[in-house]
């Protein structure tokens, strides 16, 4: 039962040119976003950096120093020349002593800043997640990108900023390194900046390869992620188990990583390949500058002291330009993670930038005029032509069959989605005018699929209002209007009882209990002009159903209510029902209205009362 991935092919790389103007094309946006974490950190590590970059050369120099000094003192025997010599070991010890205190310094700055940074990566992320509609959350390339900016790039700005700085530190050094080889031979300087160009291209092609796997592949690794949350998950196991769906979605998750394996076990192995190959041509180079040095200082071109002192200078300067062509390989790997992670904060807002606040001089209630609507990748419209209107304090009930349209239609009033043609007008302003906020303060709603938030009893009623979210009277008075404050009253701890299982000592609730404390949440909104009700009461009996909504009659006073029910019982109750049927309006009226047309109202509530006798 193991589903095919689909096979794709990464895109066509980008020319070296293009990859290596491309190492910085983040890397300003990077450093601008560590500055706004922490601007003291910032240019604490830009010092140290600074500094860390100037001292090894100084090391090396008084390293020559030393060894000059110790042959001098033993031609001479003078009492002088061995003072001398141990006063250059005390400077390098107190050089060596800074320099790891440096080091120290700049581990510390850095795994502050890892931790900083990491936490406004995330806010960022979340920020934006909440900013968008629910279009962008109902789209696939959306989680692509969302969850690309969420593996990465949490890490990477802080790591692109360190090999910024790590470059600038060994570019100083090899500076230093340079002028003093230039005493030696200008060949030098050339040989040890061109050992290390090979590994450098190898490195930025594998990175780029790397890259494009991990990101044309996100679809995969999101399938694995989703199937370890559903095996892992209390509110799934107890199906999971009974189906016995364990086995099938784990053979699924050893499918899809054999398939995702073999391609970066290949990477893997011709990157490590590559790298040996071309690291031991930098350490025959290394060697073959060590012989050239050794062979002058043989010959009396050189002394005892600068034959230390070149050596230790061609292997640090090498180790130096290795590190910085690994520095612009990492920048260029690490700015291709970056650029998901601006690609996610970049993403525009698919939804109304409507800014109205109050509602218009004319017209107040609910009107649905020529409203068509089609999810995205979908082949036939969800919403058909749909008329109808709904008046202040009027009672509307929405019938049909699954798929008839009845949610769609509720999403299009709260403005989760804008229709493509036709109005929406709420209290005389057009959906696309009202400023996203405020239209949804003035509807409460309560979906089917409503959350079960692992929070307190009062927190989960208190979040349909989040200005009011602790009012604990507030709380209380909702709980009373949607008809829980009598069970939550029998909870031990009542209102600060905490539900579900993740957490200590949760209590889970019934489902009929669940749907109490979500329809509660829809009264903690006092203010709002519409309740709209989508098959709230599903897991109740018929009795406690009607008890409901002779309740919600009661209590909604002029508010207008949108009710969405199976069970025609209730639905007989409201003033207006209106009859759904692939996305169009086919009947509306009273109820004594459809059942004296005899149409499919009629029909369908014949059928359902048969069922009751």
């Amino acid at each position: 039962m193991s589903p095919p991935v689909e096979q794709r092919q990464p895109s066509k790389p980008p020319g070296p040119l293009r990859r290596a103007l491309g190492v910085f094309a983040y890397s300003g946006r990077a450093v601008r976003l560590v500055w706004q974490t922490s601007p003291r950190l910032t240019i604490a590590l830009a010092l140290l950096t600074l500094l860390a970059g100037i001292l090894p050369a100084a090391v090396a120099y008084v390293g020559k120093l030393i060894v000059d000094g110790v042959v001098l003192a033993l031609e001479t025997g003078a009492e002088a020349d061995r003072m001398a010599a141990l006063q250059w070991v005390a400077v390098e010890a107190g050089l060596v002593a800074l320099l790891a205190g440096l080091r120290r310094g700049i581990e510390v700055c850095t795994s502050l800043l890892r931790a900083l940074l990491g936490h406004r990566v995330n806010v960022l992320i979340l920020e934006k997640a909440l900013e968008l509609e629910l279009p962008q959350f109902e789209d696939s390339a959306f989680y692509d990108k969302l969850t690309q900016a969420r593996r990465e790039a949490s890490r990477r700005p802080l790591a692109l900023v360190q090999k910024t700085f790590g470059l600038v530190q060994n570019a100083i050094s090899l500076i230093s390194y340079g002028a003093l080889l230039l005493q030696f031979s200008g060949w030098a300087v050339l040989v040890l900046a061109v050992a290390g160009l090979p590994a450098f291209i190898a490195e930025a092609k594998f990175s780029g390869q790397a890259f494009r796997l991990f990101r044309w592949r996100s679809p995969e690794t999101r399938k694995q992620s989703y199937l370890e949350w559903v095996m892992a998950r209390n509110d799934f196991a107890k199906e999971v188990k009974l189906l016995g769906l364990g086995p099938v979605m784990l053979e699924r998750y050893r499918s899809i990583f054999a398939t995702l394996y073999p391609e970066d076990r290949d990477l893997t192995l011709r990157r490590g390949g590559w790298g040996y190959v071309l690291g031991l041509l930098s350490t025959l180079t290394f060697y073959g500058a060590y012989g050239w040095i050794v062979y002058e200082t043989v010959a009396g071109a050189l002394t005892l002291g600068e034959m230390t002192m070149y050596v230790l200078l061609f292997k640090q300067g090498q180790a130096a330009f290795s590190a910085i062509l690994s520095a612009i390989g990492g920048m260029y790997d690490d700015n291709l993670y970056v650029s998901n992670l601006y690609e996610f904060l970049e993403l525009p807002r698919a939804g109304s930038t409507g800014i109205e606040t109050e509602p218009g001089p004319e017209r107040p209630g609910l009107r649905f005029e020529d409203v068509w609507f089609t999810y995205p990748g979908a082949d036939e419209p969800a919403l058909r032509g749909v008329d109808f209107s709904v008046e202040p304090g009027q009672k509307l009930a929405l019938v049909g069959q699954n798929g008839s349209g009845k949610t769609t239609l509720i999403k299009l009033l709260c403005g989760l989605y804008l229709p493509e043609r036709g109005r929406i007008w709420v209290d005389g302003r057009e959906v696309r005018e009202w400023d996203p906020a405020a239209l949804r303060a003035r509807i409460a709603v309560v979906f089917q699929d409503f959350v079960r938030y692992q929070f307190t009893v009062g927190e989960n009623i208190g979040v349909g209002d989040v200005e009011h979210v602790e009012d604990d009277a507030r709380q209380r008075a909702a709980a009373a209007k949607g008809m829980s404050l009598p069970f939550i009253e029998g909870l031990q701890a009542g209102m600060q009882t905490q539900l579900g299982r993740w957490f200590d000592d949760g209590r889970e609730l019934s489902g009929g209990q669940w749907q109490k404390v979500a329809l509660s949440r829809a009264f903690m909104r006092q203010d709002a002009r519409v309740i709209v009700l989508d098959e709230p009461t599903s897991a109740m009996d018929a009795e406690a159903e009607a008890e409901l909504f002779d309740r919600i009659r009661e209590v909604s006073g002029d508010q207008m209510a949108i009710l969405i029910s199976h069970r025609f019982s209730t639905v007989r109750m409201a003033d207006h029902i209106v009859v759904l049927d692939r996305g169009q309006v086919v009947e509306e009226g009273s109820h004594e209205a459809l059942m004296q047309a005899d149409g499919r109202y009629a029909r369908l509530f014949t059928l359902q009362a048969a069922g009751y006798v």
